[in-house]
């Protein structure tokens, strides 16, 4: 497999999208049956990393799966944790905000979510949405935007401090990838419930979402929460990627089962 650390978005310098080929497929090696073969592979050892960093607790991490519609972050849930345990898993979906969470600055909804000491939070969208959406529909300027995109690195370095491991991925889908998917899912009496007519409004935004991404990662792919683009085109490859990500990331962090346990010395269950 490839060393992930090549494909992490710089910290420096500008971002064109078109520089990352949405159906390249640099993590996925022989016939799909090897592929498929080495996400089971990549399942499994995931599940081992796990466990430790759940009995260790005291360290987190931060998955944020970010991308324009259809671009596969469910089947990236699906796709990286099967066959991993959901004790240790926290999982949440950014919608549109709530009259609550309305009441409140737009991070407060994302920090009730992140992720405790010991567990992997997997944020399906994240805060990012509320620079995005609002900015391509002038609903904020990009002096706002710009603003939010500074309190969002403090707020991230703040989780990166105390513990939480970040790994943010945005998956790149071609614009021919995404009208496919949608018209699949029109198509598809199964796939329905997933299609919204917004989804169409959004496509017509779509030089405008990709110039807000290039923004976004330009200015917040950091040293204590880089972005990594997954080209997604290809939903194998897509998962085997961003598997692989979150594998070397708990490799990195080595989580170990606690073994001082004083107190068990000597102990006799009767």
């Amino acid at each position: 497999m490839p060393n992930p650390q090549n494909h992490r978005v710089p910290v420096k310098g500008a971002v064109h999208l078109s520089d990352y080929d949405p159906a390249a497929t640099p993590f996925a090696h022989g016939s799909i049956k090897a592929q498929e073969k080495d996400l089971k592979m990549l399942n499994k050892q995931l599940a081992q990393l796990l466990r430790p960093l759940q009995g260790e607790n005291k360290r987190s991490v931060l998955l944020v799966l970010q991308g324009t519609d259809t671009s596969g972050k469910d089947g990236t849930v699906r796709g990286v944790f099967k066959g991993t345990s959901p004790q240790g898993l926290r999982m949440a979906t950014f919608k549109s905000p709530s009259k609550e969470e309305l009441s409140h600055d737009y991070l407060w909804r994302c920090h009730a979510v992140a992720p405790a000491k010991g567990e992997v939070g997997i944020w399906n969208r994240s805060h990012y949405e509320d620079v995005l959406v609002p900015l391509v529909n002038g609903w904020i300027t990009r002096q706002v935007a710009k603003q939010r995109y500074a309190q969002i690195n403090d707020f991230e370095r703040l989780l990166a401090e105390n513990g939480t491991t970040i790994l943010k991925c945005m998956l790149h889908i071609s614009k021919d990838e995404q009208r496919r998917r949608l018209q699949e899912r029109i198509d598809v009496p199964e796939k329905r419930w997933k299609f919204s007519m917004d989804d169409l409004t959004a496509r017509k935004q779509w030089d405008a979402y990709q110039q807000a991404y290039e923004d976004l990662l330009e200015a917040t792919s950091t040293e204590h929460a880089p972005w990594y683009v997954v080209p997604s085109d290809n939903k194998l490859h897509r998962n085997l990627m961003v598997n692989t990500l979150l594998n070397h990331c708990l490799l990195d962090m080595q989580p170990q089962y606690p073994v001082d346990f004083p107190e068990l010395v000597g102990l006799q269950v009767e």
